[in-house]
Parts: C-alpha cells; structure tokens; sequence
C-alpha cells in the first residue's frame, strides 16, 4: 500500500510539473509571437521592383496610383490594394498588397505590405505569403486568374497555399479588382458592364400632338425649381454660407426655374419648335447624337461669363458614370417656342450630345445645375442641384439586355470549390445528431458504443482536423464581436465553408446541449487528445488524477486565459489573435506542425500529456471551451440521466469520469462535462450501476420467494 501510495504522489507530481511547463510556454510563446514585422513602407519595395527608376511621383489621382519614370520614360505604375479595392479577408481586415503593373497591364511584382490573418500570424513564414504574390509577376491584369484548380475557359490557375486558403483566396481578389480598376483608371483597359444593353432607339415615326400642359404632366418635359431658401440652405457650413444670403422674407422667392427634355423625340422637339425648327435641328445630328433642351427663368444656366469658343460650366447631363459638358459648337439658341401654353422663358436653348458620349435615351438621366458664389476677388464655390429625367418608355424601343453568363462571387466559388466536402460534412452532422436522439438505445450497447464513439473520433481527427482545416478557434470568437461592432457582413464568415458549418453546428448544439456536444464529438483537438489517452490506457501506462479539490480550482485558469484574450482583442485584434497561440491548434491541424520548434514543442507537450491525464488542454488550459461554456445556462434540454442515489451514496459515475466533470455530490457540472456518454453506459448497466444492482438483486430475491400454487385434483 505504502509503494502504490508513493507512486500516486510521483505520479501528481509529474503532472503539477506539466502544467507547470504549459504555463510558462504559455507566457513564453506569445512574446516569440510577437515578433511580426510592421506594416511595410512601399517606397523602398517599388524601388526594387524597378531598378531603373530615376523618379517616383507622389501619391495621386484616383484611384491613388504612382508612376514610376526612367527620365521622362513611364516605367510602371504601382498602387496599394487598400486604397482601390478593401476586401475583408477571414480577420475581418483587409490584406494590403503593393502591386507594380507596366504600362501594357503587366504585373511587375505584388508585396504584401501588412496583414492581420490568424493563419498567417506567427504561424505561416512570411517567405511563403510572398512567394505565392510572386505568381503575379508576368501576368496580366486582362487575365482572369483564379486560386487552384486547372487552367480552362481563359481561366489562368494560381498555386494556393495550403493552410491559408481562404487568405489567398481574398488576396487574388484584392489584387485583380485593384489592378483592373488601376488599368481602367490609365486606359489600359475598357470597363467591362456587367450587362451589355442594347441602346435604346427613338420611335421617329411615332407623333401625337400635345400642349405644354399635356407634356409637362406625363413627364415629357422635367422641371427643376429652386428656392432662395434651398440654395442657402446647400452653403451652409462653407466660406460662402453668407454671401448672396437671402432674408427670412425672401427664402421662398423663386433662384431657378429650368425645363428640360429630350428635343429628338418627335412628340417633344415638333410640340416645342414646330416642324420646320425641329427638322432643321434634326439635320444637324449625326447617328447617335441627341438633343437636349433647356428653358429657364431665373438663375442663368449659361452663366454671366459664357463667351463663344467657351465652355457652359453651369449644367451637364449626367447618365450612369458618364458626365456630358456642354461647348459652342454644341449650342443652339431657341428664339421662341411652337407650341401652345408655355411660360415666358429668359432663356432658351438647345444642345447637342455627341456620338461618343453613346448616350441612351431609354435610359434615365439627370440634368444638373451648377451654383456658384464668389467668395473673393478669384475664389469661388459650387453646389450642385440635379433634376431627373426618367424616359416615358413609349418614346424609345428599348431591345432586352444581353446578359452574359455571370461570374461566380468569391464566396460562391469557394462554396462551390468545397460542396463534397460540405455534403459529407453535413452527413456527418446528420449521424451526430441521430446519436444524440437514441442515445438512450445505444449506451444499452456498451461494446457498440464505445467502437461508435472512437470511429466517430478518428473521422473528426483526421477528416475535419488534418484534411479539411476544420478546427474552430477562439480568434473566430473576437472575430465575430469585432465584426458586430464594426460593418457585419455574412461574406466575412463563409470564407470558408467547414468552419461556418462548425460554427452553426456549434451554436445549435450549445443552444439544445450546452457546449459539451462540440467539445466532446467535433472538436479536432479535443478528439485527438481523448485517442491518445485512449492508447495509453490501452498501454496501461499510469494515469494521473488530481484531487476534486484542487482539480476544480484549475477550471478557472481557461476562464482567466478567455478574459485576457478578450481584453487584448479590445485594444488590438492582431494581439489578441498572437496571444491566442496557447491553443494548439493551428499547429496541429492547420499548418501540420510545419513551423518554429516552440510552437511545435507546446502542440506535442498538449499531446503527450494526454497519455497520463484524459484531456489536458481541454479541461484547464483551452480558451474557445470557456467561450463555449458561457452560454451553458441557457441550454434547452438535459438529457443526462441520475438517479437520487447518484452522489449520495453512490459515486461509481463520479470515480469513472474520466475529465472529473462530474461533482462528488453526482451532479453533473455541464461546463465542464463533455458528453461522452459514460455515464450513461453505466447509469443503464445493471453490472455496474450499484442502485440497477440493488433492484436486481431485490428482484430476484422476490422471485425466490415465490411460493408455486398447488392445484387440488
């Protein structure tokens, strides 16, 4: 007794010196973390990738671009991926990338200049993130470039990089969408629409005679009116919010009255002109030129300082992102008007929108009116004011639009990437779920039992964990509450399908069960950790236990490492989710021990540790299992049986619990508990529940005292 009671204190001994190792590698790592470089000054990068560069412009134009010169030779152009096109990758903030193209759309190179990626902190070398943007170089922006897969349709294939999918997923987004929005920009290339739509074409044999009052109220002519009060109203808080300020008596006088139409409509322009007029304005356009007219009281739409060979810089037409000033040589002065009920007009006029603004006249567009106050002898400001024009559909023919096939989105070709691993995932789920409802048939069952839980173990190990990357982490959690403070958007949680599968397998579990579901059957780690305690029972290698007492005052350290985290993930995310290397996770099942020898050594101490104490990690040390359990109080169902007997006398359940989740009293703390299903192997096992043995001994003795009825014959 003496020696198996000296074994029993070597035995706590070993394991008060692991957890003493977890915990100064736990301090000691996150500051090995934290050796991640700074955001990356571009100058010395673009200086690089063009060796014979003399000069550097600035910063400028938008999108915000440099050029790059060899004397008065334009070399390049570079740009940062977060000043065109900010794609929140799986940290909710965007990767940003200097990316240098020539000035034919060829990438010359693409550097990472800052990022705040989980996978990537102190996890993947930077050398590797870098060699994958190195792809880049060669290619061009016209290219369709996707992320794996073979080269077809156009399509030219990237290489990935394995345990940073989603990552570089977001950065080939980030970097395309800037690079061809840099080339638009430099008119290396055309926009493309995302729809080609046929322009609309002016019904000219079409004609009904009307009065001004007919056109005004279908819409054929638009009004623009401004009060005194209106225009005030729009300087207010500028140099020139009192110059020209009109009096409270005055604030609802009459600035501006403008109509204007569409003159080449033969409904409108010969009600406007007459026929003779109109025809004669007619002959002046060529194919795909349009009239606009323009009537006004008031404010001059032509301005004061209109002269010939000049400019109108009072109004423009603006259609989609096309803005239509007007010149000389495109004006015609309207002298009187035709038709019947029209007001006394100050001004009248007509202009001409030229072919090459390929102007739509089925398509709605704005008349805008340019007010400008002298705020010095020089210094000036403008406001702007718009009138819509919406085409009366009986005017024009309007062909349907020819819609091309379109693109899948990022996170609907990753989904789309992924759909057998989401079908078996699913599946999986799906056997999970049917466990839990018959568990009550199935721990009856013990030996099927146990061989249902390993089996359902080593898919969650090997398929979730190591093949698909499915390991949740406590920085999903920040992630998410910095993505409810921030702009919530769902694309930043289906990046990747299997996690947000986990995570909805995950809440709805912790909902109905508590957190012991995920825990104890989905968790990677969790299940690899009980496997290989599993072997080491088998092995009969000696198994540390701590006492009820003092193993329940080590619960509190995961709360204290989730409280930390969470104050860290307050001022910094990108802290938070170094320190958050305690988990083991990325290690294992992510990167697959493929880094620095710390982060190696602290996975395989977690692992090791599990051959001498069932779930080490799990039970004192993991961060998301905290998070987990604070949502325990509000779970639905409780469908852990006891019996009145369990704790008080009876502690068969307590002692054989292999995580010690279970009290001495029997109660069953369901933050701590796992769902194993142990006990309730034992609670149906008339050999090893002693109260079913009890009952069945009394049965028994009850059957042998059955005295057999004798019959008279």
């Amino acid at each position: 007794m003496a020696r198996l009671m000296h074994h029993a204190r070597q035995a706590k001994w070993i394991l008060l010196t692991l957890l003493a190792l977890m915990l100064a590698l736990m301090l000691a790592m996150p500051s090995y973390a934290l050796f991640v470089s700074p955001p990356k000054d571009p100058q010395p990068i673009l200086h690089e990738l063009f060796p014979e560069a003399t000069r550097i412009s600035d910063k400028q134009g938008e999108p915000a671009l440099w050029t790059i010169y060899k004397d008065q030779q334009i070399l390049g152009y570079g740009f940062e991926t977060n000043d065109i096109a900010r794609i929140p990758a799986y940290s909710g903030e965007p990767v940003n990338i200097l990316v240098a193209i020539d000035p034919e759309g060829k990438y010359l190179g693409a550097k990472v200049l800052e990022h705040h990626e989980p996978i990537i902190l102190a996890g993947i070398p930077e050398s590797k993130l870098w060699k994958f943007a190195e792809q880049y170089t060669g290619l061009s922006v016209k290219d369709r470039l996707k992320v794996g897969g073979n080269e077809k349709e156009g399509i030219v294939a990237i290489d990935g990089l394995s345990g940073a999918t989603v990552t570089v997923m977001v950065m080939n987004v980030a970097i395309t969408k800037a690079a061809t929005q840099a080339a638009i920009a430099l008119g290396i290339i055309e926009q493309q629409a995302d729809q080609i739509q046929p322009i609309s074409t002016i019904k000219q044999e079409l004609f009904t005679p009307a009065n001004w009052t007919e056109l005004t109220g279908d819409g054929s002519i638009r009004k623009l009116y401004l009060t005194r009060g209106a225009v005030d109203d729009a300087f207010e808080g500028t140099a020139a919010e009192e110059v020209d300020k009109a009096s409270d008596d005055e604030k609802q006088e009459m600035f501006a009255e403008i109509y204007y139409t569409l003159a080449d409509i033969p409904t409108i322009g010969k009600n406007l002109f007459g026929e003779a007029d109109y025809q004669w304005l007619m002959q002046t356009l060529q194919p795909g030129e349009h009239l606009v007219a323009v009537m006004g009281n008031g404010y001059s739409f032509k301005g004061s300082g209109y002269v010939r060979g000049g400019i109108f810089d009072r109004i423009q037409v603006h259609q989609k992102d096309n803005a239509i000033s007007f010149r000389d040589l495109d004006h015609n002065r309207i002298s009187d008007l035709y038709i019947q009920g029209a007001p006394k007009f100050n001004e009248m006029s007509v202009f001409r929108i030229a072919q090459h603004h390929e102007f739509d006249p089925g398509s709605s567009w704005q008349f805008e009116l340019l007010v400008r106050r002298q705020t010095g002898p020089i210094d000036s400001i403008f406001t702007s004011f718009k009138g819509q024009y919406d085409p009366l559909g009986k005017y024009v023919d309007t062909p349907a639009a020819i819609v091309p096939e379109p693109e899948l989105t990022m996170v609907q070709q990753i989904w789309h990437d992924r759909q057998l691993e989401v079908v078996l995932l699913l599946i999986l789920m799906g056997v999970l779920l049917l466990i839990l409802f018959f568990q009550d048939i199935l721990v009856r069952h013990p030996t099927f039992m146990h061989r249902l839980r390993h089996g359902f173990l080593v898919v969650t190990v090997v398929v979730i964990g190591w093949s698909w990357g499915g390991q949740l982490s406590v920085v999903n959690v920040f992630t998410f509450l910095h993505a409810l403070m921030k702009d919530f958007s769902w694309d930043l949680f289906l990046l990747d399908p299997i996690i947000f599968i986990l995570w909805c397998a995950a809440a709805v579990t912790m909902l109905l069960w508590g957190r012991a579901v995920y825990c104890g059957w989905l968790c990677p780690f969790g299940a690899l950790q009980e496997l290989v305690n599993v072997m080491g029972r088998y092995f009969k290698l000696p198994q540390v236990e701590l006492p009820f007492a003092v193993h329940e005052r080590l619960w509190a350290i995961k709360y204290l490492i989730l409280l930390a985290l969470f104050g860290l993930s307050l001022d910094s995310l990108a802290m938070a989710e170094q320190f958050a290397e305690i988990e083991p996770f990325k290690t294992t099942f992510l990167l697959k021990f493929d880094r620095e020898w710390p982060f190696i050594l602290w996975a395989l101490l977690m692992i090791f540790s599990s051959l001498f104490n069932r779930k080490t990690f799990c039970r004192y040390l993991c961060p998301l299992g905290a998070a987990l359990s604070v949502s325990n109080s509000v779970r639905l169902f409780d469908w852990l049986k006891r019996r009145p007997e369990c704790g008080t006398p009876c502690k068969t359940c307590a002692k054989e619990c292999e995580i010690q989740a279970i009290h001495p009293n029997g109660v069953i703390n369901m933050r701590e508990c796992h769902y194993c299903l142990d006990c309730q192997v034992t609670y149906f096992n008339e050999e090893k529940c002693p109260p079913l043995k009890k009952l069945a001994r009394k049965r028994q003795q009850y059957k042998d005292q059955e005295i057999p009825t004798v019959t008279a014959v």
